[in-house]
Protein backbone atom coordinates (compact mmCIF):
# COMPACT_ATOMS: atom_id res chain seq x y z
CA UNK A 1 0.00 0.00 0.00
CA UNK A 2 1.39 3.38 -0.97
CA UNK A 3 0.75 6.52 1.01
CA UNK A 4 0.67 9.93 -0.64
CA UNK A 5 0.20 13.45 0.56
CA UNK A 6 -1.71 15.88 -1.65
CA UNK A 7 0.75 18.59 -2.77
CA UNK A 8 0.41 22.13 -1.52
CA UNK A 9 -1.81 24.20 -3.80
CA UNK A 10 -0.47 27.35 -5.39
CA UNK A 11 -0.52 30.49 -3.26
CA UNK A 12 -3.59 32.71 -3.24
CA UNK A 13 -3.86 36.41 -2.55
CA UNK A 14 -5.92 35.84 0.61
CA UNK A 15 -4.30 33.62 3.24
CA UNK A 16 -6.49 30.55 3.96
CA UNK A 17 -8.18 30.43 7.34
CA UNK A 18 -8.18 26.63 7.63
CA UNK A 19 -5.75 23.81 6.97
CA UNK A 20 -6.55 20.48 5.29
CA UNK A 21 -4.39 17.35 5.62
CA UNK A 22 -5.16 14.41 3.31
CA UNK A 23 -3.38 11.08 3.62
CA UNK A 24 -3.87 8.94 0.54
CA UNK A 25 -3.56 5.16 0.47
CA UNK A 26 -3.46 2.92 -2.58
CA UNK A 27 -3.91 3.53 -6.27
CA UNK A 28 -3.59 6.46 -8.65
CA UNK A 29 -7.36 6.91 -8.65
CA UNK A 30 -7.20 7.66 -4.95
CA UNK A 31 -4.50 10.26 -5.64
CA UNK A 32 -6.84 11.88 -8.18
CA UNK A 33 -9.75 11.70 -5.72
CA UNK A 34 -7.65 13.36 -3.01
CA UNK A 35 -6.76 16.21 -5.34
CA UNK A 36 -10.44 16.70 -6.16
CA UNK A 37 -11.42 16.59 -2.47
CA UNK A 38 -9.00 19.44 -1.90
CA UNK A 39 -10.66 21.26 -4.82
CA UNK A 40 -14.18 20.96 -3.40
CA UNK A 41 -13.01 22.19 0.02
CA UNK A 42 -10.92 25.09 -1.24
CA UNK A 43 -13.95 27.45 -1.57
CA UNK A 44 -14.60 26.85 2.13
CA UNK A 45 -11.23 28.39 2.93
CA UNK A 46 -9.21 25.17 3.24
CA UNK A 47 -5.62 25.03 1.98
CA UNK A 48 -3.63 21.80 1.90
CA UNK A 49 -0.90 21.31 4.49
CA UNK A 50 1.68 18.55 4.81
CA UNK A 51 1.83 19.08 8.58
CA UNK A 52 -0.91 17.01 10.20
CA UNK A 53 -0.42 18.79 13.53
CA UNK A 54 -1.32 22.11 11.87
CA UNK A 55 -4.50 20.74 10.31
CA UNK A 56 -8.08 21.69 11.15
CA UNK A 57 -9.47 18.89 9.00
CA UNK A 58 -7.90 15.47 8.36
CA UNK A 59 -9.08 13.09 5.65
CA UNK A 60 -7.82 9.50 5.40
CA UNK A 61 -8.51 8.48 1.78
CA UNK A 62 -8.44 4.72 2.06
CA UNK A 63 -7.81 1.67 -0.11
CA UNK A 64 -9.38 -1.76 0.50
CA UNK A 65 -7.14 -3.80 -1.78
CA UNK A 66 -4.27 -4.67 0.52
CA UNK A 67 -4.41 -7.09 3.42
CA UNK A 68 -5.78 -5.79 6.73
CA UNK A 69 -6.42 -2.39 5.13
CA UNK A 70 -9.25 -1.56 7.52
CA UNK A 71 -7.18 -2.42 10.61
CA UNK A 72 -4.40 -0.10 9.46
CA UNK A 73 -6.93 2.70 9.12
CA UNK A 74 -8.28 2.11 12.63
CA UNK A 75 -4.73 2.30 13.96
CA UNK A 76 -4.23 5.61 12.16
CA UNK A 77 -7.57 6.87 13.49
CA UNK A 78 -6.36 6.20 17.02
CA UNK A 79 -3.47 8.57 16.39
CA UNK A 80 -5.84 11.18 14.95
CA UNK A 81 -8.06 10.93 18.04
CA UNK A 82 -5.03 11.56 20.27
CA UNK A 83 -4.07 14.56 18.14
CA UNK A 84 -7.60 15.95 18.42
CA UNK A 85 -7.53 15.57 22.21
CA UNK A 86 -4.27 17.54 22.34
CA UNK A 87 -5.67 20.27 20.08
CA UNK A 88 -8.83 20.54 22.18
CA UNK A 89 -6.80 20.90 25.37
CA UNK A 90 -5.04 23.81 23.69
CA UNK A 91 -8.35 25.41 22.73
CA UNK A 92 -8.47 24.17 19.14
CA UNK A 93 -10.24 21.32 17.37
CA UNK A 94 -9.84 18.78 14.60
CA UNK A 95 -12.44 17.29 12.24
CA UNK A 96 -11.70 13.72 11.15
CA UNK A 97 -13.04 12.04 8.00
CA UNK A 98 -12.57 8.61 6.44
CA UNK A 99 -13.00 8.52 2.65
CA UNK A 100 -12.41 5.98 -0.11
CA UNK A 101 -13.03 2.27 -0.44
CA UNK A 102 -12.74 1.29 3.24
CA UNK A 103 -15.35 3.96 3.95
CA UNK A 104 -17.58 2.43 1.29
CA UNK A 105 -17.11 -1.11 2.59
CA UNK A 106 -17.28 -0.44 6.33
CA UNK A 107 -19.87 2.38 6.40
CA UNK A 108 -21.40 3.00 9.82
CA UNK A 109 -19.14 0.37 11.37
CA UNK A 110 -16.26 2.88 11.22
CA UNK A 111 -18.11 5.37 13.37
CA UNK A 112 -19.19 2.65 15.79
CA UNK A 113 -15.63 1.40 16.25
CA UNK A 114 -14.03 4.83 16.31
CA UNK A 115 -16.43 7.52 17.58
CA UNK A 116 -13.79 10.19 16.97
CA UNK A 117 -14.63 9.98 13.24
CA UNK A 118 -16.89 12.86 12.19
CA UNK A 119 -17.50 12.00 8.53
CA UNK A 120 -17.49 8.81 6.45
CA UNK A 121 -17.68 9.34 2.69
CA UNK A 122 -17.37 6.79 -0.11
CA UNK A 123 -15.49 7.36 -3.39
CA UNK A 124 -18.63 8.32 -5.30
CA UNK A 125 -19.83 10.86 -2.74
CA UNK A 126 -16.88 13.07 -1.85
CA UNK A 127 -18.47 15.97 -3.72
CA UNK A 128 -20.80 16.06 -0.69
CA UNK A 129 -17.90 16.91 1.64
CA UNK A 130 -18.75 20.64 1.99
CA UNK A 131 -22.31 19.78 3.02
CA UNK A 132 -21.22 16.96 5.34
CA UNK A 133 -18.59 19.20 6.89
CA UNK A 134 -21.10 21.97 7.48
CA UNK A 135 -23.57 19.57 9.04
CA UNK A 136 -20.87 18.18 11.28
CA UNK A 137 -19.88 21.68 12.37
CA UNK A 138 -23.50 22.29 13.32
CA UNK A 139 -23.57 18.97 15.21
CA UNK A 140 -26.62 17.70 13.38
CA UNK A 141 -27.71 15.84 10.25
CA UNK A 142 -26.43 12.81 8.38
CA UNK A 143 -22.65 12.34 8.44
CA UNK A 144 -22.30 9.39 6.09
CA UNK A 145 -22.20 9.74 2.32
CA UNK A 146 -21.60 6.42 0.57
CA UNK A 147 -23.84 6.17 -2.46
CA UNK A 148 -22.96 5.10 -6.00
CA UNK A 149 -23.65 8.11 -8.20
CA UNK A 150 -20.47 8.99 -10.14
CA UNK A 151 -22.33 11.17 -12.63
CA UNK A 152 -23.57 13.37 -9.76
CA UNK A 153 -20.05 13.49 -8.33
CA UNK A 154 -18.33 14.75 -11.48
CA UNK A 155 -21.11 17.22 -12.21
CA UNK A 156 -20.65 18.70 -8.73
CA UNK A 157 -16.85 19.00 -8.79
CA UNK A 158 -15.30 22.42 -9.43
CA UNK A 159 -14.24 22.97 -13.03
CA UNK A 160 -10.85 24.32 -11.93
CA UNK A 161 -8.15 21.92 -10.77
CA UNK A 162 -5.06 22.94 -8.84
CA UNK A 163 -2.17 20.89 -10.18
CA UNK A 164 1.58 21.10 -9.82
CA UNK A 165 4.09 19.97 -12.39
CA UNK A 166 3.79 18.79 -15.98
CA UNK A 167 1.96 15.50 -15.28
CA UNK A 168 -1.54 14.84 -14.01
CA UNK A 169 -4.01 12.03 -13.38
CA UNK A 170 -7.41 12.23 -15.07
CA UNK A 171 -10.19 9.84 -14.03
CA UNK A 172 -12.34 8.84 -17.03
CA UNK A 173 -13.96 5.60 -15.84
CA UNK A 174 -14.99 4.14 -12.50
CA UNK A 175 -16.31 0.87 -11.17
CA UNK A 176 -16.03 -2.71 -12.39
CA UNK A 177 -18.39 -5.32 -13.83
CA UNK A 178 -15.83 -8.12 -14.02
CA UNK A 179 -16.32 -9.60 -10.51
CA UNK A 180 -12.96 -11.35 -10.19
CA UNK A 181 -13.43 -13.65 -7.22
CA UNK A 182 -10.54 -12.13 -5.24
CA UNK A 183 -11.49 -8.46 -5.68
CA UNK A 184 -13.62 -6.03 -3.65
CA UNK A 185 -13.70 -3.25 -6.27
CA UNK A 186 -17.18 -4.08 -7.69
CA UNK A 187 -18.54 -3.80 -4.15
CA UNK A 188 -16.68 -0.62 -3.15
CA UNK A 189 -16.63 1.32 -6.44
CA UNK A 190 -19.88 0.09 -8.00
CA UNK A 191 -20.73 -0.75 -11.60
CA UNK A 192 -18.68 0.40 -14.59
CA UNK A 193 -19.43 4.00 -15.52
CA UNK A 194 -17.69 6.36 -17.94
CA UNK A 195 -17.52 10.13 -17.94
CA UNK A 196 -18.95 11.88 -21.01
CA UNK A 197 -16.37 12.55 -23.70
CA UNK A 198 -16.88 16.32 -23.60
CA UNK A 199 -16.34 16.41 -19.83
CA UNK A 200 -13.02 14.57 -20.10
CA UNK A 201 -11.80 16.74 -22.96
CA UNK A 202 -12.76 19.92 -21.11
CA UNK A 203 -10.73 18.89 -18.07
CA UNK A 204 -7.80 17.82 -20.27
CA UNK A 205 -7.76 21.16 -22.08
CA UNK A 206 -7.77 22.97 -18.76
CA UNK A 207 -4.84 20.86 -17.56
CA UNK A 208 -2.89 21.57 -20.75
CA UNK A 209 -3.59 25.25 -20.25
CA UNK A 210 -1.93 24.99 -16.83
CA UNK A 211 1.24 23.49 -18.31
CA UNK A 212 0.45 19.78 -18.03
CA UNK A 213 2.29 17.88 -20.78
CA UNK A 214 1.29 14.34 -19.84
CA UNK A 215 -2.00 12.89 -18.59
CA UNK A 216 -2.60 9.42 -17.22
CA UNK A 217 -6.19 8.32 -17.78
CA UNK A 218 -7.50 6.39 -14.80
CA UNK A 219 -10.17 3.75 -14.34
CA UNK A 220 -10.69 0.46 -12.58
CA UNK A 221 -11.12 -0.93 -16.12
CA UNK A 222 -10.04 2.12 -18.07
CA UNK A 223 -10.05 0.39 -21.47
CA UNK A 224 -13.76 -0.36 -20.94
CA UNK A 225 -14.34 3.39 -21.30
CA UNK A 226 -17.49 4.15 -23.29
CA UNK A 227 -18.25 7.78 -22.50
CA UNK A 228 -21.20 9.40 -24.22
CA UNK A 229 -20.52 11.79 -27.09
CA UNK A 230 -22.53 15.01 -27.59
CA UNK A 231 -24.59 13.24 -30.29
CA UNK A 232 -25.50 10.43 -27.90
CA UNK A 233 -23.19 7.80 -29.38
CA UNK A 234 -20.61 6.02 -27.25
CA UNK A 235 -16.93 6.84 -27.48
CA UNK A 236 -14.22 4.20 -26.95
CA UNK A 237 -10.92 4.73 -25.17
CA UNK A 238 -9.21 4.72 -28.57
CA UNK A 239 -11.47 7.56 -29.78
CA UNK A 240 -10.73 9.44 -26.57
CA UNK A 241 -6.99 9.00 -27.14
CA UNK A 242 -7.23 10.37 -30.69
CA UNK A 243 -9.18 13.38 -29.41
CA UNK A 244 -6.73 14.04 -26.58
CA UNK A 245 -3.81 13.88 -29.00
CA UNK A 246 -5.28 16.91 -30.81
CA UNK A 247 -5.08 19.15 -27.71
CA UNK A 248 -2.19 21.65 -28.09
CA UNK A 249 0.50 21.20 -25.46
CA UNK A 250 -0.66 17.73 -24.40
CA UNK A 251 2.21 15.61 -25.66
CA UNK A 252 1.86 12.36 -23.75
CA UNK A 253 -1.06 10.05 -22.97
CA UNK A 254 -1.02 7.03 -20.67
CA UNK A 255 -3.81 4.94 -19.17
CA UNK A 256 -4.22 2.43 -16.35
CA UNK A 257 -5.51 -0.08 -15.30
CA UNK A 258 -6.69 -2.26 -18.19
CA UNK A 259 -8.40 -5.63 -18.50
CA UNK A 260 -7.30 -8.00 -21.29
CA UNK A 261 -10.91 -8.55 -22.41
CA UNK A 262 -11.36 -4.85 -23.13
CA UNK A 263 -8.24 -4.46 -25.27
CA UNK A 264 -9.96 -3.76 -28.61
CA UNK A 265 -8.45 -3.89 -32.09
CA UNK A 266 -9.08 -0.15 -32.35
CA UNK A 267 -7.12 0.56 -29.17
CA UNK A 268 -4.25 -1.69 -30.26
CA UNK A 269 -4.12 0.15 -33.60
CA UNK A 270 -4.07 3.50 -31.80
CA UNK A 271 -0.79 2.52 -30.16
CA UNK A 272 0.71 2.22 -33.62
CA UNK A 273 -0.86 5.42 -34.93
CA UNK A 274 -0.44 7.91 -32.07
CA UNK A 275 2.99 9.16 -31.06
CA UNK A 276 1.37 10.72 -27.99
CA UNK A 277 0.17 7.33 -26.73
CA UNK A 278 3.16 6.14 -24.74
CA UNK A 279 4.67 2.68 -25.40
CA UNK A 280 4.01 1.41 -21.89
CA UNK A 281 1.00 -0.72 -20.99
CA UNK A 282 -0.06 -2.09 -17.62
CA UNK A 283 -2.15 -5.17 -18.43
CA UNK A 284 -2.74 -7.45 -15.41
CA UNK A 285 -3.00 -11.20 -16.00
CA UNK A 286 -2.90 -12.38 -12.32
CA UNK A 287 -1.94 -16.02 -13.08
CA UNK A 288 -0.53 -18.25 -15.79
CA UNK A 289 -2.73 -21.30 -15.19
CA UNK A 290 -6.03 -21.67 -17.06
CA UNK A 291 -7.61 -23.45 -14.10
CA UNK A 292 -6.62 -20.70 -11.66
CA UNK A 293 -7.78 -18.03 -14.12
CA UNK A 294 -11.19 -19.75 -14.23
CA UNK A 295 -11.33 -19.85 -10.42
CA UNK A 296 -10.46 -16.16 -10.42
CA UNK A 297 -13.29 -15.51 -12.92
CA UNK A 298 -10.89 -13.62 -15.15
CA UNK A 299 -12.86 -14.59 -18.30
CA UNK A 300 -9.70 -15.01 -20.37
CA UNK A 301 -7.20 -17.81 -20.71
CA UNK A 302 -3.44 -18.01 -20.71
CA UNK A 303 -3.03 -18.30 -24.48
CA UNK A 304 -5.49 -15.49 -25.20
CA UNK A 305 -3.37 -13.19 -23.04
CA UNK A 306 -0.10 -14.26 -24.70
CA UNK A 307 -1.63 -13.82 -28.19
CA UNK A 308 -2.93 -10.39 -27.16
CA UNK A 309 0.58 -9.29 -26.14
CA UNK A 310 1.89 -10.43 -29.53
CA UNK A 311 -0.75 -8.36 -31.35
CA UNK A 312 0.05 -5.29 -29.24
CA UNK A 313 3.76 -5.62 -29.98
CA UNK A 314 3.04 -6.08 -33.66
CA UNK A 315 1.32 -2.69 -33.62
CA UNK A 316 4.00 -1.10 -31.41
CA UNK A 317 7.22 -3.17 -31.44
CA UNK A 318 8.87 -1.25 -28.60
CA UNK A 319 5.91 -1.66 -26.23
CA UNK A 320 7.01 -2.14 -22.61
CA UNK A 321 4.64 -4.39 -20.69
CA UNK A 322 3.73 -4.30 -17.01
CA UNK A 323 1.47 -6.69 -15.11
CA UNK A 324 -0.10 -7.74 -11.82
CA UNK A 325 0.22 -11.23 -10.38
CA UNK A 326 -1.33 -13.08 -7.45
CA UNK A 327 0.49 -16.12 -6.10
CA UNK A 328 -0.93 -18.82 -3.83
CA UNK A 329 -4.54 -18.37 -4.89
CA UNK A 330 -6.67 -21.03 -3.14
CA UNK A 331 -5.84 -24.44 -4.55
CA UNK A 332 -2.87 -23.31 -6.67
CA UNK A 333 -0.48 -26.24 -7.15
CA UNK A 334 3.27 -26.09 -7.60
CA UNK A 335 2.81 -26.91 -11.28
CA UNK A 336 0.26 -24.11 -11.73
CA UNK A 337 2.62 -21.64 -10.10
CA UNK A 338 5.33 -22.77 -12.53
CA UNK A 339 2.90 -21.91 -15.35
CA UNK A 340 2.82 -18.34 -14.05
CA UNK A 341 6.62 -18.19 -14.09
CA UNK A 342 6.61 -19.58 -17.63
CA UNK A 343 4.12 -16.92 -18.78
CA UNK A 344 6.33 -14.20 -17.29
CA UNK A 345 9.33 -15.57 -19.17
CA UNK A 346 7.37 -15.61 -22.44
CA UNK A 347 5.99 -12.07 -22.13
CA UNK A 348 9.23 -10.43 -20.86
CA UNK A 349 7.92 -7.66 -18.61
CA UNK A 350 9.53 -4.27 -18.14
CA UNK A 351 7.97 -4.10 -14.67
CA UNK A 352 5.51 -6.05 -12.60
CA UNK A 353 3.72 -6.20 -9.28
CA UNK A 354 3.33 -9.47 -7.40
CA UNK A 355 1.26 -10.18 -4.30
CA UNK A 356 0.39 -13.10 -2.09
CA UNK A 357 -3.30 -13.92 -2.14
CA UNK A 358 -5.12 -12.72 0.96
CA UNK A 359 -8.87 -13.16 1.54
CA UNK A 360 -11.15 -10.15 1.25
CA UNK A 361 -14.35 -10.44 3.30
CA UNK A 362 -17.40 -10.75 1.09
CA UNK A 363 -15.54 -12.00 -1.99
CA UNK A 364 -16.15 -15.52 -3.36
CA UNK A 365 -12.50 -16.54 -3.05
CA UNK A 366 -12.54 -15.87 0.69
CA UNK A 367 -14.80 -18.90 1.14
CA UNK A 368 -12.85 -21.25 -1.10
CA UNK A 369 -11.13 -24.24 0.41
CA UNK A 370 -7.48 -25.26 0.01
CA UNK A 371 -5.98 -21.98 1.20
CA UNK A 372 -2.20 -22.11 0.69
CA UNK A 373 0.15 -22.34 3.66
CA UNK A 374 1.90 -19.00 4.36
CA UNK A 375 5.38 -20.52 4.07
CA UNK A 376 4.59 -21.87 0.59
CA UNK A 377 3.00 -18.57 -0.46
CA UNK A 378 6.03 -16.56 0.68
CA UNK A 379 8.42 -18.84 -1.20
CA UNK A 380 6.39 -18.50 -4.41
CA UNK A 381 6.18 -14.74 -4.03
CA UNK A 382 9.94 -14.52 -3.53
CA UNK A 383 10.61 -16.53 -6.71
CA UNK A 384 8.20 -14.47 -8.79
CA UNK A 385 9.54 -11.14 -7.54
CA UNK A 386 13.08 -12.34 -8.25
CA UNK A 387 12.14 -13.13 -11.87
CA UNK A 388 10.27 -9.85 -12.38
CA UNK A 389 13.17 -7.89 -10.88
CA UNK A 390 15.59 -9.68 -13.21
CA UNK A 391 13.45 -8.74 -16.23
CA UNK A 392 13.00 -5.13 -15.11
CA UNK A 393 16.73 -4.71 -14.56
CA UNK A 394 17.51 -6.24 -17.96
CA UNK A 395 15.01 -3.93 -19.67
CA UNK A 396 16.50 -0.87 -17.99
CA UNK A 397 20.06 -1.90 -18.79
CA UNK A 398 19.10 -2.42 -22.43
CA UNK A 399 18.36 1.31 -22.71
CA UNK A 400 22.05 2.20 -22.27
CA UNK A 401 23.34 3.89 -25.41
CA UNK A 402 19.87 4.92 -26.59
CA UNK A 403 18.57 8.47 -26.76
CA UNK A 404 15.14 8.80 -25.16
CA UNK A 405 12.82 11.77 -24.86
CA UNK A 406 12.46 12.55 -21.16
CA UNK A 407 9.76 14.69 -19.56
CA UNK A 408 11.42 16.33 -16.56
CA UNK A 409 8.92 16.71 -13.71
CA UNK A 410 10.94 17.44 -10.55
CA UNK A 411 14.34 18.26 -9.13
CA UNK A 412 16.59 15.41 -8.07
CA UNK A 413 18.11 14.75 -4.67
CA UNK A 414 21.55 15.99 -5.69
CA UNK A 415 21.05 19.75 -5.76
CA UNK A 416 24.81 20.36 -6.01
CA UNK A 417 24.74 18.68 -9.42
CA UNK A 418 21.58 20.55 -10.46
CA UNK A 419 20.01 17.15 -10.92
CA UNK A 420 16.52 16.72 -12.40
CA UNK A 421 14.34 13.62 -12.63
CA UNK A 422 11.97 12.79 -15.43
CA UNK A 423 10.14 9.94 -17.11
CA UNK A 424 11.07 8.08 -20.25
CA UNK A 425 8.35 6.99 -22.71
CA UNK A 426 8.49 3.63 -20.88
CA UNK A 427 7.69 5.26 -17.50
CA UNK A 428 11.23 4.77 -16.17
CA UNK A 429 12.69 7.35 -13.81
CA UNK A 430 15.63 9.09 -15.47
CA UNK A 431 18.22 11.04 -13.44
CA UNK A 432 20.19 13.74 -15.26
CA UNK A 433 22.70 16.28 -13.93
CA UNK A 434 22.70 19.94 -14.99
CA UNK A 435 19.03 19.69 -15.95
CA UNK A 436 17.07 21.36 -13.15
CA UNK A 437 16.27 24.28 -15.47
CA UNK A 438 14.34 21.93 -17.75
CA UNK A 439 11.45 21.02 -15.43
CA UNK A 440 8.29 20.80 -17.50
CA UNK A 441 10.11 20.21 -20.78
CA UNK A 442 10.55 17.11 -22.94
CA UNK A 443 14.23 16.81 -23.80
CA UNK A 444 16.37 14.19 -25.58
CA UNK A 445 18.61 12.36 -23.12
CA UNK A 446 21.40 9.89 -23.83
CA UNK A 447 21.08 6.96 -21.45
CA UNK A 448 24.39 6.16 -19.81
CA UNK A 449 23.30 3.25 -17.66
CA UNK A 450 20.28 1.38 -16.39
CA UNK A 451 19.70 0.15 -12.85
CA UNK A 452 16.93 -1.92 -11.32
CA UNK A 453 14.61 1.01 -10.69
CA UNK A 454 15.91 3.89 -12.79
CA UNK A 455 18.10 5.16 -15.63
CA UNK A 456 21.02 7.58 -15.59
CA UNK A 457 21.46 9.90 -18.54
CA UNK A 458 23.03 13.08 -19.85
CA UNK A 459 21.64 15.88 -21.96
CA UNK A 460 22.09 15.58 -25.71
CA UNK A 461 23.01 18.59 -27.81
CA UNK A 462 20.70 19.60 -30.64
CA UNK A 463 23.42 18.78 -33.18
CA UNK A 464 23.89 15.27 -31.77
CA UNK A 465 20.15 14.70 -31.91
CA UNK A 466 20.04 15.64 -35.59
CA UNK A 467 22.90 13.22 -36.38
CA UNK A 468 21.19 10.35 -34.56
CA UNK A 469 17.90 10.91 -36.39
CA UNK A 470 19.73 11.07 -39.71
CA UNK A 471 21.50 7.80 -38.94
Amino acid sequence: MTETLVPQAEATATPPSKRLFIKTYGCQMNVYDSERMADVLRPLGYAVTEDVEAADFVILNTCHIREKAAEKIYSELGKMRELRDIKREAGGDLTIAVAGCVAQAEGEEIMKRQPAVDIVVGPQAYHQLPELLTRTARARGERIGADFAPDDKFDALPAARFTEGPTAFLTVQEGCDKFCTFCVVPYTRGAEWSRPLASVLEEARALAGRGVREVTLLGQNVNAYDGERPDGRKSSLAELAYALAEIPGLDRIRYTTSHPNDMSDELIAAHGDLDALMPYLHLPVQAGSDRILRLMNRKHGRQKYIDLIARIREARPDMAMSGDFIVAFPGETDREFEETLDLVRQVRYASGFAFMYSPRPGTPAAGMGRQIEPEVAKERLHRLIELLTEQQTAFNQAQAGRTLDVLFDRKGRHADCRQAVGRSPYLQSVHVDDADHLIGQIVPVEIISGQQNSLTGRLVSAEATKKEKAA
